[in-house]
C-alpha cells in the first residue's frame, strides 16, 4: 500500500470544505483515505489539533443557518419572459430549496429570517438562475441579465397566474420580518432585465435550469408586442428555444426530430426492416415505402389537429396495434409474400403508426410557434430521411447475408422468426398495460356524431388515397415479376 504524508495545510482545507460543503471534503478526503494510508508529520500533530477545533468551532457557529442539502426531487419552475421597448424582462419563481449550498438564516424550529436571508437571496438568483440562462436577439446573445429585484413568497402565493400580477408582485415590499415559513417551502421570485435592439425582435432562450432538480419542469410564457401569449412547457434541458421561430427555424427543428424518432423507435424499424426483407429491388421498395409513407403522415397529421380520439386508451391501443403490425409482417414474410398485398398493408399499418409517431411529436409541436402544417410536414421529412439511411445500411447487408451465408428464402425464415418473437412478447405486455384501461361508449349525442362524420371523412380520404396508390403501384412494379422472384428464391432453398 501507497504511504502519503498530509501537510497539515491540505488537512486543515479538508476540515473546512467538510464543514462547510457537507459531502464534498468527506469524498476528497475519503478518497485518500481509501487509496492511500496517511501518515501525518510528526510536526504537524500540533496543526492538527488547531486544524480539528477551527472546524468544530466553525460548525458551531453555523448552526443558526442551513447548511448545503441535497438536490430536490423535484422542481417547478415559473417563467415569463417579455420584451418592453430597449429591455426584456424576465420573470421566475423557484422553490428556495433548489438554491442549493447557499447557508440561509434560520430562526427558531427553522423558519426563514428573511431580512437577513436577502442579500443571499440575490447572490443564489445570479449563481443558479441567471448564470445558467442564455437568451439570444436575433442570432446576437444579449449581455448578462441585471437582478433587478428577488422576493420571497408563500407557497399559497397565487401572483405568477400572469405576467402583470407576477410583475406587481416580485417588485412589492417584501414579507413582514416577522412571518413565520419553514424554509424548505418558500419561493424565490426573481425580476432579470436585458438589454435588447428593439421588442419586435425575435428572441431565443437557451434555459440549462435542469440542474436546480432531479426533474426539472418548467412553464415558460412569452409575451411578444401585438401579439397572443405563446406557453411552453418542458423537462430538463431543451436546448435553444427559439419564442418565435420563422418557418425554417421551425423546419429544421422538426426534420432533426423525425430522424431522431425513426431511429430511436425500434418498433418502427423492425416493422420497415420486415417490410423490405423479402423485397429489395428498387421498384418494388419504392411502391411499398411510398404507400408506408403516405399513410402515416396522414394519420400524423389528422392526429396533430385533433381528430384522434382523446381517450385515455387509445395511446396504449396503438401500441399494442403497432407491435400486430410487425408481428403479421414478420409472419407473412415466413409464408411469402406478394407485392400486391405487401403495399397494400403496409399502407394500412402505416395509418397506425402515424398515430404512434403523433404521440411522441405532440409536447413537440409547442415550438412550431405559428407554422404548425410545415412543422408537421418536416416532421415526416425526418422520418423519411431516417427511413431511408436504415434501408441504405439494411439492403446491402441483407444482399451479402442471403449471399454468403445463408440461402435467401431460409434466411428470410430465420430474421422474421426472430422479429415475430420480438414483437409477440411486445404484443402482450403492451395487451396487459392496455387491460389496466377502462372503455365506456359515448353518450349517443351531437359531439359523437360531429366525431362520426369525421371518422367518415379521414376514411374516404384514406381509401382516395388507397385508389391513387393502387394505380401507381401496377405501373412501377408488376405483381407477377415479384411473385417469379420470390419463387426462384425459394427454389434456390
Amino acid at each position: 500500500m501507497a504511504v502519503t504524508r498530509v501537510p497539515p495545510r491540505i488537512s486543515l482545507r479538508l476540515c473546512i470544505e467538510s464543514s462547510l460543503k457537507p459531502g464534498a471534503g468527506k469524498e476528497r478526503l475519503g478518497a485518500v483515505l481509501r487509496s492511500r494510508r496517511v501518515i501525518l508529520p510528526r510536526r504537524g500533530h500540533m496543526r492538527l489539533g488547531w486544524s480539528v477545533l477551527f472546524a468544530l468551532g466553525l460548525l458551531l457557529g453555523l448552526t443558526g443557518t442551513v447548511a448545503g442539502h441535497e438536490i430536490p426531487p423535484s422542481v417547478m419552475v415559473l417563467a415569463f419572459v417579455k420584451p418592453e421597448g430597449q429591455r426584456l424582462r424576465m420573470l421566475l419563481r423557484v422553490p428556495l430549496e433548489s438554491m442549493r449550498d447557499v447557508d440561509f438564516p434560520l430562526r427558531g424550529p427553522g423558519y426563514l429570517d428573511i431580512p437577513r436571508a436577502e442579500p443571499l437571496m440575490r447572490e443564489a438568483a445570479h449563481v443558479w438562475l441567471a448564470g445558467y440562462l442564455s437568451l439570444y436577439e436575433g442570432d446576437s446573445r444579449l449581455s448578462d441579465g441585471r437582478i433587478v429585484a428577488t422576493h420571497v413568497s408563500l407557497p399559497a402565493d397565487r401572483s405568477f397566474v400572469s405576467y402583470d400580477s407576477a410583475f406587481a408582485h416580485v417588485t412589492s415590499a417584501r414579507l413582514d420580518a416577522r412571518t413565520e415559513i419553514f424554509w424548505k417551502q418558500a419561493l424565490l421570485d426573481v425580476l432579470i432585465e436585458y438589454p435588447i435592439v428593439s421588442a419586435a425582435s425575435r428572441f431565443s432562450i437557451d434555459p440549462a435550469l435542469a440542474r436546480l432538480g432531479v426533474r426539472t419542469t418548467t412553464v415558460l410564457r412569452f409575451l411578444p408586442p401585438n401579439a397572443s401569449e405563446r406557453a411552453f412547457e418542458y423537462i430538463g434541458d431543451p436546448g435553444l428555444v427559439r419564442l418565435d421561430p420563422r418557418w425554417h427555424q421551425a423546419a429544421l427543428r422538426f426534420v432533426s426530430l423525425g430522424v431522431e424518432h425513426i431511429l430511436n423507435g425500434i418498433d418502427h424499424l423492425l416493422f420497415v426492416f420486415c417490410l423490405v426483407i423479402p423485397f429489395r429491388r428498387l421498384r418494388p421498395l419504392v411502391a411499398i415505402v411510398t404507400s408506408f409513407t403516405v399513410a402515416h403522415c396522414l394519420t400524423l397529421i389528422a392526429s396533430a389537429l385533433g381528430y384522434a380520439p382523446s381517450g385515455l386508451w387509445f395511446p396504449p391501443l396503438i401500441e399494442v396495434l403497432i407491435a400486430i403490425s410487425i408481428v403479421y409482417m414478420a409472419l407473412e414474410n415466413i409464408v411469402g409474400p406478394r407485392l400486391e398485398r405487401r403495399w397494400a398493408i403496409a399502407f394500412g399499418f402505416g395509418l397506425v403508426h402515424g398515430f404512434g409517431f403523433s404521440f411522441a411529436l405532440r409536447e413537440s409541436l409547442q415550438f412550431a410557434g405559428s407554422h404548425l402544417v410545415t412543422s408537421l410536414l418536416a416532421f415526416n421529412v425526418g422520418v423519411e430521411i431516417g427511413q431511408i439511411f436504415v434501408l441504405l445500411l439494411a439492403i446491402p447487408a441483407l444482399m451479402l447475408l442471403f449471399r454468403y451465408v445463408v440461402a435467401e428464402r431460409m434466411g428470410t425464415i430465420i430474421l422474421s422468426a426472430l422479429v415475430a418473437h420480438t414483437a409477440w412478447h411486445w404484443m402482450t405486455d403492451r395487451a396487459g398495460a392496455l387491460r389496466q384501461y377502462h372503455f365506456s361508449w359515448p353518450a349517443f349525442d351531437a359531439v359523437l356524431a360531429a366525431n362520426v362524420m369525421r371518422a367518415m371523412m379521414f376514411l374516404l380520404i384514406a381509401v382516395g388515397l388507397g385508389w391513387v396508390l393502387s394505380a401507381g403501384v401496377r405501373r412501377l412494379a408488376g405483381a407477377g415479376a415479384v411473385s417469379e422472384d420470390w419463387g426462384r428464391g425459394a427454389s434456390r432453398t
